[in-house]
């Protein structure tokens, strides 16, 4: 009888968790079993195991087999652990004296002993860095272990790569890590937008403040082009977000760009989009939109026309910064911490308040459209500003490039006043935070009470005010609000006064 351990990593959630992976062979029928909650993905790797040690030329053992991965009370999935488990089969049945004792191995293996890449390569080096490991992996997941600086790493292509690294004859490829880039080309300039000099104004104090922005307007006005500007204002991310994020990413299986890893995200899904593939889900819960826009800008266009349950549940990640997934056997959190701009037409038809006429809604019509989205939902937009038509004559002389660059500078240096103050962005202020660095000046504070009573506005609401109101002060270098400054920021909520 013979006995082998290797170490590999299971993915739960953002945990990527230590797995020990037994291989005993035994006497006995020859049979190949794998325990330890393997799903089907999982119990099938006896099969693409056996064809890989075949066709690359290495014995595979007549005998009992038994994988057992540990812990025995955690569900297993994927193709991650084949590696491990091919290699446990070598070591066992040929008494190879190889040093794997603190080295991790994932991947998973094609027919022909190719590896092939695997979902959350990424926070599983990071956790291999965190226990002082080394770490295997397929030279397809190499782009994301050079992320992860004071880690060894090592990069193959196929399992026999593997042997021979292990075995002494050929070493593989050390990965190198990339330090992230010091600049980031802009994507969208804001100089591309005519007109539109409010919302441009409401771009800015978002990107500065950190807020929730609604734009609306009939068709063709720019609203779509002025949300996707908002990701090219927000300051590059740091190394630790951006393995944060480039790890959401991973798990969710995109292709990882190594230049790219330090843009903010940007995501815009369709209007058809579930609950789950915005917020996350499945049997296996997967990482939603909203987590896949964390530390960056989450569009929702057309926002009536999305399914109002998926809009509902949006509302506590909006608050809290994250998002629970609870199942039967298990409750994974992802972190969900995203500024959400959407864009919506005035009513059905979507030329309400257009100069040509057009629009043909009754007043029930309209109540119905605007009806889908509820006061929860809006209450949680700090800004909500109309995007009207510019004529077309206007469109034709673009303002030199390189706005966003000048607007990205002034939202950067108000981002360094709050931080001065404290951790939090202005948008994320509790009610006793704000109400301790929102000094407003007497005039101020009643325009703000006037408001509130002639528009009947929520606490919550008046909070938005003011945080707005706090951001517009910050872009101004000012300790103090000014009466200036709360009326633009009252003037930057139109659905108050149309509602």
């Amino acid at each position: 009888m013979a006995l082998a351990r290797l170490l590999s990593r299971g993915q739960r959630g953002m945990d990527a968790y230590e797995v020990v992976v037994e291989t005993h062979l035994g006497t006995g029928l020859p049979i190949f079993r794998i325990s330890g909650l393997p799903a089907a993905a999982v119990r099938e790797s006896k099969d693409r195991v056996r064809a890989a040690l075949e066709n690359c030329g290495l014995p595979v053992p007549s005998q009992r087999i038994t994988v057992h991965l540990g812990p025995a009370d955690i569900p297993k999935e994927g193709g991650r652990f084949d590696l491990a488990i091919a290699l446990g089969l070598i070591k066992a049945s040929g008494n190879f004296d190889w040093p794997v004792s603190e080295t991790e191995f994932l991947g998973e293996l094609a027919l022909d002993g190719e590896l092939r890449p695997i979902r959350g390569a990424l926070p599983a080096v990071l956790a291999g860095r965190a226990d002082a490991r080394t770490v295997v992996l397929p030279a397809a997941n190499a782009t994301e272990a050079q992320l992860v600086d004071g880690v060894e790493c090592y990069a193959a292509t196929n399992l026999l790569e593997v042997v021979e690294h292990l075995n002494g004859s050929t070493r593989l490829e050390q990965i190198v890590h990339e330090p992230l880039p010091l600049e980031l080309a802009v994507e969208y300039d804001l100089a591309d937008v005519a007109g539109q000099a409010v919302a441009k104004r409401a771009l800015q104090i978002a990107a500065a403040g950190g807020h929730n922005l609604l734009l609306t307007g009939p068709p063709g006005t720019g609203k779509s082009m002025l949300a996707q500007r908002l990701a090219s204002l927000l300051p590059r991310l740091d190394a630790d977000m951006a393995l944060q994020v480039t790890s959401i990413a991973s798990l969710a299986g995109q292709r990882i760009e190594p230049a790219e890893v330090a843009r903010r995200p940007f995501r815009a899904p369709h209007h058809s989009a579930s609950t789950a593939a915005l917020v996350g889900g499945g049997s296996r819960p997967r990482p939603g939109e909203i987590s896949l826009a964390h530390r960056g800008v989450l569009f929702l266009d057309e926002l009536p026309e999305f399914n109002r349950g998926a809009l509902e549940a949006l509302r506590e990640p909006m608050q809290t910064g994250s998002i629970s997934i609870s199942r039967v056997a298990e409750r994974i959190t992802y972190p969900a911490q995203f500024q959400l701009i959407a864009a919506m037409n005035p009513c059905p038809c979507g030329y309400l308040g257009d100069p040509s006429g057009r629009c043909h809604c009754s007043a029930d019509s309209i109540a119905r459209y605007r009806g889908r989205l509820s006061g929860p939902l809006l209450d949680r937009f700090d800004m909500h500003v109309d995007v009207p038509r510019v004529p077309y004559a206007q469109t034709r002389a673009l303002a030199p490039p390189g706005e966003t660059a000048s607007v990205a500078a002034s939202a950067r240096r108000a981002q360094a006043l709050q931080r001065h103050r404290g951790a939090r962005c202005n948008a994320r202020l509790e009610h006793r935070e704000l109400l301790r660095i929102a000094a407003v000046d007497p005039d101020g504070q009643a325009l703000l009470d006037n408001a509130a009573e002639r528009w009947q506005l929520s606490t919550r609401s008046c909070d938005s005010v003011l945080k707005v109101a706090r951001t517009i002060a910050d872009l101004g270098q000012r300790a103090t609000i000014a009466t200036a400054d709360v009326a633009e920021a009252i003037q930057l909520r139109c659905l108050d006064r149309q509602l």
